[in-house]
Formats: structure tokens, C-alpha cells, sequence
């Protein structure tokens, strides 16, 4: 083969190989690094691109073509490594399926929250209004403060006394 990295077969745009590399190849290897999972990968995609390039140097006529021809190659070769891949598979005895997570019986769920509904009206006033506050309606503390008029280490004070009684109210503590 006569071709070279430099030889004097020139064309106006690219005189050689080694000068369109030069010029063109962080462009192209932007182009790979859109074709591939990482960076390293890219850089072997165009340089089997440019390989066959430098090959076909020789024939290729329009020179003012080259990134078309390198583009074409870069796809033409990922395309070729995507159907050329190995995909293992192993027989074995039973699946790896995971156990499935149990699901909660829909009249138990009912059934506590019946329970809690009932246990939060049994609060005083104040300390539902609170609860219902924070926790049903979601409302940040200062929020709650400000809707009851009241400070926030009081919201504080109060929710957690609630919540200690609901703790230990004996309805909730069955059905749980």
C-alpha cells in the first residue's frame, strides 16, 4: 500500500492523513462520545473509525467528505460492536426471584386507622387541633403556631405530649 501518514498525495483541504486527524479529531470524538457509554469506549470507537479510514485513504475521492465518511464509520462500527455482544445466560435449578414483599390486608389498615381516628378524637382540644394540624393536614410547626395563635415551642410541647398519649392509649396498642 502507498499510503502514508504524509506522503504528498495532498488534496487542498487535507494534505494527509495525519493533518485531517489533527484537525478534525476532537470533533470527531465528540461524535464518538455520543455513541458510547464512556469516554474510553469512545476513544477505541474512533479509533477503529479512523483506522479504517486510514485504509480506505487512498480510494476515497472527495476528500471534503471525510467527516461523512468517518461519521458513517463510527456508526457503522457501533452498530456492529451493539449486535456482536455477548449476552450470558446460566440455567439454573430455581429463579433468582425475590421473595415477594407481603402486603398488608386492606381491612387491617382499615381497622387501625379507625383505631388512631378514634384515639386522636379522645385528645383534648387543643392537642388534636394540633395533631390534626401537623400531621393530617402537614403543616410545619411555625404554621401551626400561627394558625392556633399560639408559640411554637407550645406546638412542640403539646404534640408531643399527644403523641405520648396516643403511645399508650390502650385501643391503639391492640390493634397494632
Amino acid at each position: 500500500m502507498t499510503t502514508s501518514v504524509c506522503n504528498g498525495a495532498s488534496t487542498a483541504a487535507f494534505p494527509c492523513f495525519a493533518s485531517y486527524v489533527r484537525a478534525r479529531g476532537p470533533v470527531l470524538l465528540r461524535t464518538a462520545r455520543a455513541l458510547s457509554a464512556n469516554a474510553w469506549d469512545a476513544e477505541d470507537l474512533l479509533q477503529t473509525a479512523l483506522t479504517k479510514t486510514y485504509l480506505a485513504w487512498e480510494r476515497i475521492e472527495d476528500h471534503n467528505a471525510l467527516d461523512g465518511y468517518v461519521r458513517r464509520a463510527l456508526v457503522n462500527t457501533r452498530t456492529s460492536q451493539w449486535r456482536k455482544r455477548k449476552v450470558d445466560e446460566f440455567m439454573c435449578e430455581e429463579l433468582p426471584e425475590p421473595d415477594p414483599v407481603p402486603v398488608p390486608d386492606p381491612a387491617e389498615q382499615q381497622v387501625l386507622r379507625d383505631a388512631m381516628w378514634r384515639a386522636v378524637l379522645r385528645l383534648p382540644d387543643r392537642q388534636r387541633a394540633m395533631v390534626v394540624l401537623r400531621y393530617y393536614e402537614d403543616l410545619s410547626e411555625a404554621q401551626t403556631a400561627e394558625v392556633l395563635g399560639v408559640s411554637v415551642g407550645t406546638v412542640k410541647s403539646a404534640v408531643s405530649r399527644a403523641l405520648g398519649k396516643l403511645r399508650e392509649d390502650p385501643a391503639l396498642t391492640r390493634a397494632a
